[in-house]
């Protein structure tokens, strides 16, 4: 049988281990230490516009300590995405608050911008007050509508979380995603442009918010000669062992951008004549994808077959693929939240497939995921 081929598997540069041996060499394997401090550097760096980064253990604690900067508490509203993964969704619950959720618009398959304020407008007529979050998503790194979503936050006084946990390097009109929001979160685990083995991180506007962030990561231990909690803590820094990945991924992350970039075009390229296959595409020179993972909607009518014949014909042939996330609206978990929906959500899933994408994938791997397509 063929080599197997993987969705989206981690790939190592050259510099990765150089800072692992460093930290075992200076016994820095806690918590904190120079690669976290300097895997911090890199990423705020990277991002501009003077954003404060604190590396965490994953994208999901993130999400969890953001919502905790934005006060969010027993009984609030959190407006969330409803096309995304779970961990979008679940720190809400995590505080004893609610999920509300609105579905997506056909350019971007990200959060509808109409519908959220039609959303807000019936919360504050059902419940009396707005909700205290709003958390889109750039799903599969395409870029969020985030100058519409940015723009009916604002007239609502109601602070974003983004979750740009899958769009490190992906752009908006020149700006990068992840520092639109008050907040912003990333994710380095391993299926992700780079990793760090597992992680994550909060982007935060200004040195307070970073500071906030990094005191509840770290136990909230106050200032004192001895232990003492004035608040409850979480243990979610991020280890210098696992920011010594990150250091050394982040030598690589143009890289991985522009070949998972390249993967793109030639999966849109040689499908471009398939009846009935439509490649997810940047909707206009605005928006700058990394592409992190390439996704089809498969027409059952015009192709002949479904998304799901598709799939498992890629199983048959050693080929890894996924459909696209589940809505969280169809989730028996979160069954009673409020949901606001248009049903692009639930169309995308039942026709939609996520196809390899790996930095590590040859030009011929594509292609023979495209045959298996065509067959």
């Amino acid at each position: 049988m063929n080599n197997r081929i993987w969705l989206s598997l981690a790939h190592m540069g050259e510099h990765e281990q150089e800072f692992i041996k460093e930290a075992f060499d200076t016994n820095w394997v806690v918590p904190l230490g120079p690669n976290v401090n300097g895997f911090e550097k890199d990423l705020s760096d990277y991002l501009g516009d003077n954003r404060h980064v604190v590396a965490l253990s994953s994208g999901t604690a993130a999400i969890h300590l953001g919502l905790v900067l934005l006060g969010v508490g027993v009984g609030d509203e959190v407006i969330c995405q409803s096309f995304t993964f779970a961990a979008s969704a679940n720190p809400i619950m995590y505080l004893g608050a609610k999920p509300v959720f609105v579905d997506s618009e056909k350019d971007t398959w990200n959060m509808d911008p109409v519908l959220l304020e039609e959303a807000i407008k019936d919360r504050l007529r059902k419940t009396g007050k707005l909700p205290k979050a709003i958390i889109p998503v750039h799903l599969y790194g395409m870029p969020a509508k985030m100058d519409k979503i940015m723009g009916v936050a604002n007239r609502y006084d109601i602070p974003v979380l983004e979750d740009a946990a899958e769009a490190i390097g992906s752009e908006l009109n020149g700006k990068r995603c992840g520092t639109f929001g008050e907040l912003g979160v990333l994710s380095f685990n391993g299926n992700k442009m780079i990793t760090t083995s597992g992680g994550g991180a909060l982007v935060c506007r200004t040195e307070e918010e970073a500071g906030r962030t990094m005191f509840f990561a770290t136990q909230a231990r106050d200032i004192a000669p001895y232990y003492q909690h004035s608040h409850i803590g979480y243990n979610y820094r991020m280890s210098n062992i696992c920011a010594g990945i990150g250091r050394g991924q982040m030598f690589v992350l143009d890289e991985h951008i522009a070949r998972r970039r390249a993967i793109h075009e030639l999966y849109s390229d040689l499908l471009k004549d398939v009846v009935g296959i439509t490649v997810m595409q940047n909707p206009s020179n605005e928006y700058k994808s990394n592409f992190w993972l390439t996704c089809i909607l498969v027409d059952p009518q015009l192709a002949g077959q479904t998304r799901e014949d598709i799939r498992l014909s890629m199983e048959q042939n050693n080929i890894e693929t996924r459909p696209l996330w589940k809505p969280m609206h169809l989730q028996p978990v979160f069954a009673d939240a409020p949901a606001y929906v248009n049903g692009t959500s639930e169309h995308l899933f039942d026709i939609g497939l996520c196809l390899p994408s790996g930095p590590t994938l040859t030009d011929e791997d594509i292609r023979r995921v495209v045959e298996v397509i065509k067959s």
